[in-house]
């Protein structure tokens, strides 16, 4: 029965193939666009190098400096004297380190400009975090605490700055300043914003030593967990280290807002604007499912005035059917089965435009350093929201459908 209804459920699809183009291109195109969203979501948040303990990592990004009476306010990223103070000896820590955002820098060489993007690091950054290395070494602690000029660049600052060759030992200037090259890593993409750079050196290495003590303004911490387990107990010591914070100006600021976030949390709470512990994951997860059901809703409707319009062809096929015994049950499933193997091969259809859209996209150098594709878990999420658009879409038209009267079907009555 299930080959006689797939049979007849191509041959249905051939018969008007202008509607079944129609049908088609919106599906496939609904699709392309959430299998690319998917596919950057899930580039930006694997656990791969140079980010391979990011499943027990959680990072501090924020800070909020307020005034309990008044309407002072000020936000901005954290400072290092509020990140070196208040980090260091929380419970349930294996590692721990801080690094400043990237900025972008000039670089001179051969009378060409270059703007590179340069973060200053800790020693224990390098520790953290798991770069593939092609020359030499990471920064150390001691380079930190010496303050030395060294530098690690990427793979095209090396390419670019050296030409391709060897790099290590050589000297390159950035932002005024003149480093010497230790060790040379593999592009990290500009969605790893943790780890990306074209440039890393010493914090120590800055031009002024202002940066010491600020509370806020500049840098980012990332907290490295013996295991999940202690996520909990390490945001409650944070949460307790707030309370200590000492502030330059009290009768402006006296309160301090931060959190140890997932990466998870960290976006939600930069999407929901949420001062609450657990960051409203759920919010976001609600504003995330209610995006892709709104997204779909447009090609879903057309796609459901489509198949009410392949329906009205088919009144006669219809009431002869039911004349001959056909059931409510067994037309539904027929119509459905015709939706899910049109809405399937759209997905089929979307998922080599997103792969087509992804591979042009990274080498356009849009997304610096990007490296995406279509693997197989977004395979697999393409093929689930094709099943769910083909379900949805074709609900109505077979309810519909299975409800004619036979004879008003054979009359060509309306449904």
């Amino acid at each position: 029965m299930f080959r006689n209804y797939l049979k007849i459920a191509i041959k249905v699809l051939l018969r008007r193939k202008f509607f079944t183009f129609v049908s088609l291109f919106g599906i496939a195109f609904t699709l392309m666009v959430l299998i690319v969203i998917t596919a950057l979501a899930q580039h930006a948040n694997s656990n791969g190098k140079p980010e391979i303990h990011s499943k027990r990592s959680l990072h501090i990004t924020r800070l909020t400096l307020r005034h309990s009476n008044n309407s002072n306010e000020w936000n901005s990223s954290p400072g290092y004297k509020f990140l070196d103070r208040h980090i260091r000896d929380l419970p349930g820590l294996e590692n721990y380190t801080i690094y400043s955002q990237f900025n972008t820098v000039a670089a001179y060489v051969g009378g060409r400009k270059l703007e590179l993007s340069l973060k200053r690091t800790d020693g224990r950054y390098w520790e953290v975090m798991a770069f593939e290395f092609l020359e030499g070494r990471p920064l150390s602690r001691e380079d930190e605490a010496l303050g030395r000029h060294v530098a690690v660049i990427n793979e095209a600052t090396r390419d670019q700055y050296f030409n391709g060759e060897n790099a290590v030992g050589k000297t390159l200037e950035a932002d005024g300043q003149t480093f010497q090259v230790v060790g040379v890593v593999k592009n990290v993409p500009i969605y790893r914003m943790a780890p990306f750079s074209d440039i890393w050196v010493p914090i120590s290495s800055a031009k002024s030593s202002n940066y010491r003590h600020q509370l806020g303004g500049g840098f980012n911490a990332i907290l490295l967990a013996v295991s999940a387990s202690a996520f909990p107990t390490i945001k409650r010591a944070f949460a307790d280290e707030l309370g200590k914070v000492e502030f330059t100006d009290p009768k402006r600021y006296d309160t301090a807002i931060a959190f140890a976030d997932t990466k998870l949390e960290m976006i939600s709470r930069s999407i929901v604007l949420s001062e609450e512990e657990g960051a409203g994951v759920e919010k976001f997860a609600g504003l995330l499912i209610l995006f892709m059901l709104l997204f779909m809703l447009l090609p879903g409707v057309n796609l459901i005035n489509l198949n009410m319009s392949r329906i009205m062809e088919r009144y006669t096929e219809i009431g002869v059917r039911k004349a001959f015994g056909a059931t409510s049950h067994g037309l539904t499933t027929q119509f459905l089965l015709e939706n899910l193997v049109l809405t399937v091969l759209g997905g089929f259809v979307g998922l080599v435009l997103a792969h087509i859209a992804l591979r042009i996209t990274t080498a356009s150098g849009v997304i610096p350093y990007a490296n995406l594709n279509v693997n197989l878990s977004v395979f697999v999420y393409a093929m689930i929201l094709a099943g769910i658009f083909g379900v949805l879409s074709g609900v109505y038209p077979a309810w519909r459908m299975s409800r004619q009267h036979p004879v008003a079907a054979l009359k060509g009555g309306s449904l």
